[in-house]
């Protein structure tokens, strides 16, 4: 009987020798796991976006969804607007002094537009430009050394997405981001076949003519407001 006793009480001992020690491993392993995340979280970028208010003249710079910086700017002229759309900026460049030595540019695919300094800072705060975005050439230094290739710009001008201030009749030869919508809308119904460049070419004028006789509306080169409400758009997109 004192034999079983003794037999018993190692095996017990033993026991809690190893629950001992499982916990102490978990506790190791806990601490590797927290130091790795530590690490991890050390070499982590930030994510930065870049959002400009045509409308305000304002860059709003984001560091993981928090504004951190902003800028006055300016922006494209009426007649030559700066590219409603979200983009990427795709090259960096040290350019000369007319465009303050420093050059973002971005993938629109309708013309060449990137973010820059300039040499007439007296436009900064109006619209101004050829459809680029100027920039103090102290501020465009700034934001030239913090933003990586790849970063996402976001252009906005009002309450109509890519609309800009609303519906506007297009003509051959047009482009901009309400020409790309369009491209995108007869993409998707079928009627469109070509790249979608944002430039209304030949390509979407056969489309749209094609649309037009398929839905009882005028045939005509230009695309008006009703043509827009029967492709399904609405200004609030």
């Amino acid at each position: 009987m004192v034999k079983r006793k003794v037999i018993v009480t190692s095996l017990f001992v033993l026991f809690l020798l190893c629950i001992n020690q499982i916990i102490i491993d978990y506790r190791e392993e806990a601490k590797r796991e927290a130091v790795l995340v530590d690490q991890i979280s050390a070499v982590r970028k930030p994510e930065y976006v870049i959002f400009i208010e045509i409308e305000d003249k304002t860059l709003y710079l984001l560091e993981d969804g928090v504004c951190i910086k902003k800028y006055p700017v300016a922006t494209g002229k009426s007649d030559t607007p700066s590219p409603i759309g979200h983009w990427k900026i795709i090259s960096k460049d040290t350019w000369g002094e007319g465009f303050g030595g420093r050059w973002m540019g971005l993938n629109v695919p309708w013309g060449t537009y990137g973010i820059h300094g300039t040499t007439r800072p007296e436009s900064i705060g109006h619209a101004a430009s050829q459809g680029c975005i100027r920039m103090f050439n102290d501020d465009i230094r700034e934001l030239y050394n913090i933003v990586p290739h790849g970063t996402r710009v976001i252009i906005v001008n009002g309450p109509f997405g890519p609309f800009g201030t609303g519906f506007k009749p297009l003509e051959p030869g047009d482009r901009g981001a309400d020409v790309m919508e369009i491209q995108k809308r007869l993409k998707a119904l079928g009627y469109f076949k070509g790249w979608v460049s944002g430039i209304y070419n030949e390509d979407l004028k056969y489309a749209v003519h094609q649309f037009q006789k398929d839905n009882g509306l005028p045939v005509s080169n230009t695309i008006t407001r009703k043509c827009w409400e029967k492709m399904g758009f609405r200004e609030f997109e």
